[in-house]
């Protein structure tokens, strides 16, 4: 009976962030376009999913995230991963739904294993924070210099930003919206996640 209750409770959490997550999409306050990009706001929600509910939780949240991202894609509302799809769906599909997917994996895990060493019980909630953003932005980048750099508007991005090769393209491409997205991360993540683990008692 008190495991039923237990995972009724579990999957209540889980629906309340994916319902934010959707909500944050339908109100524009998932992402903020900036130059070929977008600012990208929804990795608040998944940091803070990932640590509270555990790598699992992490992995549905990005995997709800990657399946709006794909929506734009496939309905151009993002050009350039729209421009992606038409050179190659599966490789699109991967780079919104698989990386975002690895993205709350990665963030509940490493979240874990820094949170069982951290003697302060609080440094481990920043850096939880932190790491969905950053992860978001070397695995989708990354991605996209391994299997989208030889296309035109890649290519083309290359050329108008005067980059001297991928890794210099990343940094330019991502610039201050990176900074912005990893403290609101840090701060925010950081910080609201320790509070209702504290609130819960889920610290220790």
């Amino acid at each position: 009976m008190q495991k039923k209750q237990s995972n009724t409770l579990y999957l209540a959490q889980l629906a309340l962030f994916i319902a934010i997550e959707l909500v944050m999409k339908l109100t524009g306050l998932s992402s903020i376009p900036v130059g070929p990009l977008n600012m990208t706001l929804t990795m608040v929600p998944i940091a803070i999913g990932a640590m509270l509910l555990g790598p699992l939780a992490g992995a549905v949240l990005g995997l709800v995230y990657g399946c709006t991202s794909l929506y734009d894609a496939i309905s151009g509302a993002s050009v350039m991963t729209g421009v992606f799809f038409q050179v190659s769906p599966l490789h699109t599909i991967i780079l919104c739904v698989g990386m975002r997917i690895l993205v709350g994996l990665l963030t509940g895990l490493i979240f874990r294993g820094i949170h069982r060493i951290d003697r302060t019980k609080t440094i481990s909630y920043f850096i939880g924070g932190l790491l969905a953003p950053v992860l978001n932005t070397a695995l989708f980048m990354g991605y996209i210099v391994l299997f989208f750099y030889q296309t035109e508007f890649v290519q083309n991005m290359v050329t108008k930003l005067g980059a001297s090769g991928p890794l210099m393209l990343i940094v330019l491409m991502v610039g201050v919206q990176g900074l912005v997205e990893a403290a609101t991360g840090l701060i925010i993540g950081g910080g609201v996640t320790k509070a209702v683990a504290h609130a819960l008692k889920r610290d220790k």
